[in-house]
């Protein structure tokens, strides 16, 4: 875009230190450089804003079509609530025949009622270690 040849960059000096000065010459290209500096970083800063939106705008449609799918997968696939599922009903001779208990209800009782009764569908993890 802006290509200099070596010849033209020393045409350019010869004529500033012809116009301006040997004694100016130090104090124009600091106002200069200050200048280049300035312009460079508020395009360094357009860019990043630039980038910054686009980055935006990529994750936006990427969550948009992870929705999507998302909700096709849960369409095709129902959760089954494993919590809201009623527990099997005893049968009259067990109920009639063991005697009313008003037991506490404790860990291991839950633990053994988990292990009489397991869900349909998935195992119940361990509560202390890794899943298998």
């Amino acid at each position: 875009m802006f290509d200099v040849a070596p010849t033209e960059l020393l045409l350019v000096v010869v004529v500033a230190l012809v116009v301006i000065g040997p004694k100016d010459l130090p104090k124009a290209m600091r106002f200069v450089g200050k200048w280049m500096a300035k312009a460079r970083g508020m395009a360094r800063h357009f860019r990043s804003g630039l980038d910054t939106m686009m980055r935006e705008a990529e994750l936006e449609e990427l969550e948009k079509q992870w929705r999507e799918q998302n909700d096709a997968i849960m369409r095709e696939f129902p959760r089954i609530d494993d919590m809201n599922a009623s527990p099997a009903a005893p049968s009259a001779n067990a109920a009639s025949t063991e005697p009313a208990t008003t037991e506490p209800v404790t860990e291991a009782g839950i633990d053994e009622a988990a292990a009489a009764n397991p869900p349909e569908t998935h195992a119940i993890p361990p509560k202390d270690g890794p899943l298998p």
